[in-house]
This record gives C-alpha cells, structure tokens and sequence, in this order.
C-alpha cells in the first residue's frame, strides 16, 4: 500500500510547493530567466540523485537509452512554468487557478487515454466530465 500511496503523495506536496514558487517568483523578474536557474537547479540535482539512488550506475549508458519524450518533456515543461507565472501575474489567485488547470485537464486527459492509450471511456467518466464542466461554472461564478 506504501508503495502505492507515496508516489501521490509526493506529488501532491511537490505541486504545493510548486505553486507556491511559482507565484512568488518577482514581478520584476523575467520568467525566463527565473526558470532558467530554477532548471539549472533540477539538472544538478537530478545528476546528483542519480548517482545516490542508483549506486554504481553509468549515466553515460542511461542517456544513450533516450527517444524522443525527454526532449518535447522539457519543451512542455518550459510550457507548464511560463503558464503558471504569467496566470498568476494575471491574477488568477491559487486556489482557482489549480481548480479550474485540474478539472481541465481532467477532462482532457479522459479523452487522451481514450484516443492514446485505448483506455475504456465509460458512462462514469463521462459523467464524471459533466460534473467538471459544470463545477467550472460554479468556481468561476
């Protein structure tokens, strides 16, 4: 259960924090170059957690395993950051600003699995998509 449980736990304290870096990077401040430190950071750490976790191992032999998802992962990243800061530089307050990014996205992501991934779309997810939609109207009322 530990095993299942952490993963989510992870990320939802991970996007907290996001969120949280996200609208506290300095008006004045180019969000490029903000997010250019804020990459230079993970790459560091991302080398440097490589070789705790996995003892012994060769980056050189992981990083010639690569296709194409690493590279359209960091262009969508860049995508995610620039549109956080500039939604909270619009003034979308957090908490609505997550609400309405998730619901969306749900709803996108139901159809996503349905056309990628051959992901049964059933009557409950569609209604579960309804019940998004309509919570929508509500936030934003």
């Amino acid at each position: 259960m530990f095993n299942y449980v952490w993963p989510i736990a992870l990320v939802v304290l991970s996007n907290v924090a996001y969120q949280i870096c996200a609208k506290s990077v300095p008006n004045d401040m180019d969000p490029l170059a903000s997010l250019t430190i804020t990459y230079l950071v993970g790459a560091v750490m991302s080398l440097l957690l490589f070789f705790v976790v996995k003892r012994g191992g060769n980056i050189v032999l992981e990083l010639s395993k690569v296709n194409w998802a690493p590279f359209v992962f960091g262009l969508v990243l860049i995508g995610l950051e620039i549109g956080w800061i500039y939604a909270y530089r619009a003034g979308w307050p957090v908490s609505t600003a997550q609400i309405v990014h998730s619901a969306f996205l749900a709803v996108a992501l139901v159809f996503v699995g349905a056309l990628l991934y051959k992901e049964v779309l059933t009557w409950t997810k569609l209604v579960g998509v309804l019940i998004c939609l309509i919570g929508l109207v509500f936030i934003n009322l």
